[in-house]
């Protein structure tokens, strides 16, 4: 999910001179929510283009990044826009734009500017709605988001640590299938090419990584009963989430950014 950590069952020291990663993970979600709910009452080309370039400039100022994620905001995220912009206008009702000039004709159907435009603001408010998401979904882990709604948001400790169990079951799982189909090949098992061998392989995996999961699941479940889970009205935290001045000057920051975009 994000390059703060490269240990999934742990917590990764922040970044040096990546202010993002230092933020409450609340306070990244609640600095983009007044954008996001304005964003879907908007209809201009021009509104979501500032929060696409506010949202990408604050990505590769706050946050470490890998080069691929970069080329992706730069190059693929334009590009995504502008298919997204295009194919938008196909089903635009031509009849229903003031803009009547033809872009381009396939046989008795016309493209006119005004349905590229309807395309491209769509296209736009979507990109930004994904952009201004990834200031938060880049700079934070799963665990991180959980522990700041327990401890912010007072979500019971049963719900957040649910949450934080099956978000590490996810790199379980991909190592798990990784051996399997090490332990597959050796074996010869499922050899050869196609889409037919892909699906006996598929299949050849799915007994063994159940079997796994089944038995990680009664590991952890015996593991947190020993541990008296869910005895106590609260829990201690190894990694408490605390919400800092910081946190609050960066959503005070964000809700201005918003309002001025928009009054202005």
């Amino acid at each position: 999910m994000t390059f703060l950590s490269t240990d999934p069952y742990g917590t990764a020291a922040a970044p040096a001179g990546r202010f993002l990663h230092l933020l409450n993970p609340l306070a990244k979600v609640a600095a983009v929510v007044p954008a996001w709910v304005a964003l879907l009452f908007t209809r201009d080309i021009l509104t979501p283009l500032i929060f696409i370039v506010i949202a990408v400039l604050l990505i590769l100022v706050g946050a470490r990044l890998r080069p691929s994620i970069v080329l992706g905001l730069l190059l693929l995220l334009p590009a995504l826009v502008l298919v997204m912009a295009l194919s938008f206008g196909f089903w635009t009702d031509a009849s229903r734009v003031a803009d009547q000039r033809i872009l381009f004709s396939v046989g008795a159907f016309h493209y006119t500017v005004g349905a590229f435009a309807v395309g491209l603001a769509t296209s736009l408010r979507l990109g930004a709605l994904v952009t201004l998401a990834l200031v938060g979904g880049l700079t934070t882990t799963g665990p991180d988001l959980a522990r700041s709604l327990v401890a912010q948001l007072r979500i019971p400790y049963r719900i957040g640590y649910t949450a934080i169990a099956a978000y590490r079951f996810l790199p379980r799982f991909g190592s798990e299938l990784a051996l399997i189909r090490q332990a597959q090949r050796v074996r010869g098992v499922a050899g050869g090419w196609g889409p037919v061998a892909a699906l006996r392989r598929a299949f050849a995996a799915v007994v063994p990584l159940l079997a796994s999961s089944i038995r990680h699941a009664e590991r952890m479940a015996l593991a947190m009963e020993s541990r008296a889970f869910g005895a106590h009205p609260t829990r201690t935290e190894r990694s408490p989430s605390r919400w800092r001045v910081r946190d609050t000057v960066f959503v005070a920051v964000g809700v201005a950014v918003t309002v001025a975009v928009f009054v202005i």
